[in-house]
C-alpha cells in the first residue's frame, strides 16, 4: 500500500512538472509566434517604409512590446500581441523606397491579427488603398492622413465592422464614397477632408447613429445632403468647399459646429437652427441662400462665431435683439438685411470682430446700400425657405421664378459691392495643444485605450473649430512652384534681401502664394532641416502669415545636399501697415480705432511667437514694414527669426542644453524684451504718423512724447498724426504714449512684458469706446477694424 502511494505521488509530481513544462513551451511558442510572424511583419514594414529615422532603432534585439514610444514612432502590445502602430513623418514627404507598394504594406499589416489602432501619417505613401485592408478585421482606429493615396475607397472597407475612427484627410482620393461606409455602425469620427471625392453623398450615412464628427470639406461632392437629423450624437459637421445643395441639410440639434461655407445651398435657413442650443460655430457664408434670417440665432447660448456673409438673406434687425453671450466674430456682410445693428454686436474690445457692410442697415460705420435696394431685392427673393413639401409641390414654379429673379438681381448687385468676406476666426492661443495619444504607456485593455484615443481625437477636432482657413502644410515639387511663378520670372518678383528673393505665384487650384527662395551657401543634408521645418509648419495663427509648405532643390552631383529651399507662404495682398499709417501718398489712412486694433493684433502675434510653439521664437527684429494687411485690412506679421533664413548660421536642432536653467530664463527674458522694444518703434509710428527709420528718429520722437505727457491735452494732440487728431480720447492717447515710452526704455528690465502690452492696449481701446459713442454716436469701435 505504501509502495502504491509512493508510486502515485511520484506520478502526480511528474504530471505537475509535465504541466509546467508544457506551459513553458506554450509561453515559448507565444514568444516564438511573435518573433516568427508579427516580428517578421514589423521588420518587413520597416524595410518598406524606411522612414522616419526612428525606424532604424528597430533591430534584431528589439523588444517591441517594451519599446519606448515617441511622437514619431509608437508600438504597443496587449498580452504579447501588437495592438497599436503609430508612425508619423515630419510634414514633408520623402520618395518611397524602390519596390514599395501599398498592397505589400497592407499584406504585412494583415499579419498583425490583433491590430486595433493604425496611424500612418505624413509618410509620403503613394498608391491606392488596397482591397486587403478588409483583412485587418480588428481595426478600430485608422488614420492615414497627409499622404498621396489615390483612387477610390475599396468596398472592402465595409468589412471593418469594429471601426470607430476613419481619417483619410489630405490625400488624393477620387470617386464616390462607397455605400458600405454606412454599414460601419460603430463609427464615431469620419473625416475625408481635402481630397478629390465627387458625386453625391451615400444615403447610408444616415445610419451612423454613433457618429460625432463628420468632416468632408475640400472635395467635389454635389447633390442633396442625406438626412442627418436622427444622428443624435453628431456634434461637428463640416462640408465646406463642395458643390452641395440646393436644400439646406436636415441636421440634429446637438451640433457644436456647423460649417457649410462655399457650397450651393439656396433654399433658405431653417427655423429649426434656432433650436441648436449647443451650437458654438455657424458658418453658412458664400452660398446662395435666400429668405429671412432669424435674429434669434444670435441668442443661442453658446454661439461665439457666426458667418452668414455672401448670401441673399433678408429681414429686419432690431437694436434690442439680445446675444446670449459675447460673440467674438460675427459677419453679416453682403446680404439684404435692413433695420439697425443689435446693441449686443457693438464691439467693446479689440478682440471682437463684427462685419456688416453691403446691407441696408441704418448703421453707417461700414458701407451700406440705400434701403430701397434691399427692399426690392427682398421682394425678388421672398419665399418660404423651409416648407420642403411645398417646394416640391404646387409652388415649385413660383420658387423657380423667384430664384431666377433673385439670381439676376444678385449678379447686378455684385457689380456694385465692395464686400468683405472673412475666412475663419483665429484659434485661441492654446487650442492646438491637444493630448498626445501616442504617449499612453500603460498596458491597459484595448477597449480602454481605444476610448482614450477616441476622446483625444474628439477633443482635437472640436478645439480646431476656430482655426484659420489656411491650406494644410505640405511638400511641393519644384515644377509646381516654377509653374506658379512662370519659372520665377522677374515680373513676379515682389521682394529681395540678403537671404533670397520673394516671388508672387498662383497654384493650380487658384491659391495666391508668396514664395521665398533661399539659396544655401553651406551644404546641409536634408535631415538637418527637419527640426526647423517642423517649427515653421506649426506657425498657424490669425495674426501671423502662415507657411503652407516648402520645396527642396538639391545639388545635381549630390542629391542628398540642399542647394536651395523654397518656403511657400499665404499671400497677403494689401501692402504694409506703414502704407495706411505714415506714407504720404496713401489713399486710405487708418483711424485711431483701427490703429489700436492693429497694435493689439501685432502684440498677440508676438505673444504667439513666444508661447504658442515650443521652443518659442524670439528677437524677431520686427519693423512696421513686416506687418502686412490682408483682404480685410487685418494685420499679419510676416517675419520670424528662423535660423534657416539667416546665411551661414549654424542650424538649430532644438533647445539649448547647456547652461543653467536660470541663465536660460534670463536669456529668454532678454530676447522677449527685444521684441517689446521693436513693438515700441512700431507704436511710435502709429501714434505720430511719421516714418521712423533711424535711431535718431526714435530718440527725437520719444523725447517729444515724454515732454507732451507733462503738457496739456491740446499740446498732446498737436504732436500726433493730424489724420487722427480729432478722433482719439485723451485717456486712450495717454495710455498709448506711456506704453510706447516704456517699450523704448534703454534698460530691458524696465520694458513691459508682452502680456502687459496686451492688457494696456486693450485698456486704451476700452477707454476710447465710450468717447466714440459720446462724440460720434457709436460710429466706431475697436472690433470694427
Amino acid at each position: 500500500m505504501r509502495i502504491a502511494n509512493t508510486v502515485m505521488a511520484n506520478a502526480v509530481q511528474s504530471s505537475w512538472w509535465l504541466l509546467v513544462f508544457m506551459m513553458f513551451l506554450q509561453f515559448s511558442y507565444s514568444d516564438e509566434f511573435l518573433e516568427s510572424s508579427q516580428y517578421e511583419a514589423i521588420v518587413k514594414i520597416k524595410q518598406l517604409l524606411n522612414f522616419p529615422e526612428d525606424l532604424s532603432s528597430w533591430s534584431d534585439n528589439t523588444e517591441f512590446c517594451n519599446s519606448e514610444p515617441n511622437t514619431a514612432l509608437t508600438l504597443m502590445c496587449y498580452e504579447d500581441n501588437i495592438t497599436q502602430l503609430h508612425i508619423s513623418g515630419y510634414n514633408w514627404f520623402p520618395n518611397p523606397p524602390q519596390g514599395f507598394s501599398t498592397d505589400t504594406l497592407f499584406s504585412n499589416l494583415a499579419l498583425l491579427p490583433n491590430l486595433k489602432v493604425l496611424s500612418l501619417v505624413s509618410l509620403g505613401l503613394r498608391g491606392t488603398l488596397p482591397k486587403n485592408i478588409g483583412f485587418l478585421s480588428s481595426l478600430e482606429i485608422v488614420d492615414i492622413s497627409s499622404n498621396f493615396f489615390y483612387g477610390e475607397i475599396p468596398g472592402e472597407i465595409s468589412y471593418l465592422k469594429g471601426l470607430q475612427t476613419l481619417i483619410l484627410d489630405d490625400n488624393k482620393f477620387t470617386g464616390q464614397v462607397p455605400e458600405g461606409v454606412g454599414s460601419l455602425l460603430s463609427l464615431s469620427v469620419l473625416s475625408f477632408k481635402n481630397n478629390s471625392f465627387s458625386g453625391s453623398l451615400p444615403n447610408s450615412l444616415s445610419n451612423l447613429q454613433t457618429l460625432r464628427i463628420l468632416s468632408l470639406s475640400g472635395n467635389n461632392f454635389s447633390g442633396v445632403v442625406p438626412n442627418l437629423q436622427n444622428l443624435s450624437n453628431l456634434q461637428v459637421l463640416d462640408l465646406e468647399s463642395n458643390n452641395l445643395g440646393p436644400n439646406f441639410p436636415n441636421i440634429p440639434t446637438k451640433l457644436v459646429s456647423l460649417v457649410l461655407r462655399k457650397n450651393k445651398f439656396s433654399l433658405g435657413v431653417p427655423k429649426e437652427l434656432s433650436s441648436c442650443y449647443q451650437l458654438k460655430k455657424l458658418d453658412i457664408s458664400s452660398n446662395e441662400l435666400v429668405g429671412p434670417f432669424s435674429p434669434t440665432i444670435l441668442s443661442l447660448p453658446s454661439l461665439y462665431y457666426l458667418d452668414i456673409s455672401g448670401n441673399k438673406l433678408t429681414g429686419k434687425l432690431l437694436k434690442n435683439v439680445t446675444c446670449s453671450q459675447d460673440p467674438s466674430f460675427v459677419n453679416l456682410s453682403s446680404n439684404y438685411l435692413t433695420g439697425e445693428l443689435p446693441e449686443c454686436l457693438h464691439s467693446n474690445s479689440g478682440s471682437k470682430i463684427v462685419l456688416f457692410s453691403g446691407n441696408c442697415l441704418s448703421n453707417r460705420e461700414q458701407w451700406q446700400h440705400p434701403y430701397s435696394f434691399c427692399h426690392n431685392e427682398a421682394l425678388a427673393v421672398s419665399i418660404e425657405p423651409h416648407n420642403k413639401e411645398k417646394v416640391k409641390g404646387g409652388n415649385g414654379k413660383a420658387v423657380l421664378a423667384s430664384s431666377m429673379v433673385g439670381g439676376f438681381v444678385g449678379v447686378v448687385a455684385i457689380i456694385g459691392l465692395a464686400s468683405v468676406v472673412v475666412r475663419k476666426e483665429c484659434a485661441r492661443k492654446k487650442a492646438n495643444r491637444t493630448p498626445q495619444t501616442a504617449l499612453i504607456l500603460e498596458k491597459v485593455s484595448p477597449a480602454h485605450t481605444l476610448k482614450l484615443l477616441n476622446d483625444a481625437r474628439y477633443i482635437s477636432e472640436t478645439r480646431k473649430l476656430g482655426l484659420l482657413g489656411v491650406p494644410p502644410y505640405r511638400t511641393f515639387v519644384l515644377d509646381e512652384l516654377r509653374e506658379a511663378t512662370s519659372n520665377f520670372d522677374i515680373s513676379n518678383l515682389i521682394g529681395a534681401s540678403s537671404s533670397g528673393q520673394i516671388y508672387k505665384g498662383r497654384l493650380t487650384d487658384g491659391t495666391a502664394v508668396a514664395i521665398r527662395s533661399i539659396k544655401m551657401r553651406k551644404r546641409h543634408n536634408v535631415q538637418s532641416y527637419i527640426h526647423q521645418l517642423g517649427r515653421i509648419s506649426k506657425i498657424r495663427y490669425c495674426h501671423l502669415v502662415s507657411t503652407i509648405g516648402h520645396c527642396f532643390e538639391c545639388y545635381q552631383e549630390d542629391s542628398s545636399s540642399v542647394s536651395r529651399i523654397c518656403l511657400v507662404f499665404e499671400f497677403v495682398p494689401n501692402g504694409t501697415l506703414r502704407g495706411v499709417i505714415s506714407e504720404a501718398n496713401s489713399a486710405q489712412k487708418f483711424t485711431w480705432t483701427q490703429r489700436m486694433g492693429a497694435a493689439i493684433r501685432i502684440a498677440k502675434g508676438i505673444q504667439f511667437l513666444h508661447t504658442g510653439i515650443v521652443p518659442g521664437i524670439f528677437s524677431n527684429g520686427l519693423k512696421i514694414t513686416d506687418v502686412l494687411l490682408d483682404q480685410n485690412l487685418h494685420v499679419k506679421i510676416s517675419k520670424y527669426n528662423l535660423p534657416l533664413l539667416v546665411e551661414n548660421k549654424k542650424m538649430d536642432t532644438g533647445p539649448s542644453s547647456s547652461g543653467s536653467k536660470g541663465n536660460d530664463g534670463q536669456r529668454l527674458k532678454y530676447k522677449e524684451k527685444d521684441d517689446v522694444y521693436d513693438f515700441g518703434v512700431i507704436l511710435l509710428e502709429i501714434i505720430s504718423g511719421r516714418t521712423i527709420n533711424t535711431k535718431n528718429d526714435i530718440d527725437v520722437s520719444k523725447d517729444i512724447l515724454i515732454v507732451s505727457l507733462t503738457a496739456d491735452e491740446i499740446a498732446r494732440r498737436n504732436i500726433i498724426d493730424p489724420a487722427v487728431r480729432k478722433e482719439c480720447s485723451d485717456s486712450s492717447l495717454r495710455t498709448l504714449m506711456e506704453l510706447c515710452i516704456r517699450c523704448l526704455s534703454d534698460e530691458s528690465s524696465e520694458r513691459p512684458s508682452v502680456e502687459d502690452l496686451i492688457w494696456n492696449l486693450q485698456f486704451a481701446a476700452q477707454v476710447q469706446d465710450p468717447w466714440n459713442r459720446d462724440s460720434y454716436g457709436n460710429q466706431e469701435s475697436p472690433g470694427h477694424v
